[in-house]
């Protein structure tokens, strides 16, 4: 059993010298550790290879962002197993065990993210995958201890292994044999979601994702992007237009369309009243970009749904989030009905 994890590096020179200590530490003698780096500018590769001669280097040519990137490395990597790690993340004793036990245990799980915790708020989830993802019936993603801008205290309410939609990119356990199965990451998405697309195109093919609570790492978050920035929610609005054009069922697609129109009509109509013009345009602009790039999304869509083994995939929330949130005042997970989860 060959475990790889997998680093994505790009200017992160200071995250390296932060956060790859304890990644050695704590993995050495469970994987092999590499950094995949996207063409960097400042000196992280000169770092690495004065500081860290046993650690695997790649050098991308170029900074095609985290689904190019990871593409890249991957495709030059043999191991049974995959683990992807931002950067920004700092692991803990054991952090491998339980995800990569779950994986080789399990036939039918292909991906695991183990408990995302704040770096700077440790008793606190963190944004970007919390205890683990799903979508509601329109696209939108949550996570159990996240929903919206709303985090929850890690009181332990979460500790159950659990199936979840998707797995976090930011500390990402998968099969290698299915992430080359499934031909890796759409790199079209570059960056943002392209996880949850991947999990959905597995899910799709009968796999299972899965929370492992007995794994944590701590993630310092808004490593390359802040959380708010409106590339980012560019990026966000326009790869999620695109997921779902890939991967709904037909029966589900132009209604989803026509109501996402006006759920992220308001959501733009919302960032303009509070004077955030640059989100205001980037969702704007998203809508453009999925418009006019229909041709070559259908294209894909063909492909995926040509492929599909079962159609009605597990842990999508059934009602709006965004109406959950906003209009009724649902603002933690366990304020959800269960019954509303497929």
């Amino acid at each position: 059993m060959q475990v790889a994890v997998v680093i994505l590096n790009w200017n992160g020179k200071k995250f390296l010298e932060q956060f790859l200590p304890l990644v050695v530490a704590h993995t050495a003698n469970q994987a092999d550790i590499y950094v995949a780096d996207n063409a960097s500018n400042d000196d992280s590769v000169e770092y690495l290879k004065k500081n860290y001669p046993d650690v695997h280097l790649i050098q991308n040519p170029l900074n095609g962002g985290f689904a190019v990137g990871y593409n890249m490395a991957l495709s030059q990597i043999k191991a049974d197993y995959y683990v992807l790690l931002n950067s920004d993340v700092e692991v803990t004793a054991d952090w491998v065990k339980g995800p990569v036990e779950m994986l080789k245990n399990r036939v039918e799980v292909v991906a695991v993210q183990p408990k995302i915790k704040s770096f700077f708020q440790p008793q606190m989830f963190e944004y970007a995958g919390a205890a683990g993802g799903y979508i509601d019936v329109y696209g939108y993603p949550f996570c159990r201890g996240r929903i919206f801008d709303t985090i929850e205290k890690d009181e332990g309410q979460y500790n159950d292994e659990k199936e979840i939609f998707w797995a976090t990119g930011a500390c990402l356990f998968i099969k290698a044999s299915v992430f080359h199965e499934m031909g890796g990451f759409d790199e079209d998405l570059f960056s943002h979601q392209e996880e949850i697309d991947l999990c959905w195109r597995m899910k799709l093919k009968g796999y299972k994702i899965m929370y492992c609570p007995n794994s944590e790492v701590l993630h310092y978050g808004g490593g390359m992007l802040p959380k708010s920035n409106p590339f980012k929610t560019y990026l966000n609005f326009r790869n999620n237009l695109i997921i779902l054009c890939k991967n709904l069922p037909a029966r589900a697609l132009s209604k989803m369309v026509f109501q996402r129109m006006v759920l992220d009509g308001l959501a733009a109509f919302r960032f303009l009243l509070k004077g955030d013009l640059g989100d205001f345009w980037a969702i704007t602009r998203a809508h453009a970009h999925f418009y006019r790039t229909m041709k070559k999304t259908w294209a894909k869509r063909k492909k995926v749904q040509a492929t599909v083994t079962d159609p009605e995939v597990s842990a999508i929330y059934r009602r709006s989030i965004v109406r959950k949130y906003f209009l009724q005042g649902k603002r933690v997970f366990s304020e959800l009905d269960s019954r509303d989860f497929y």
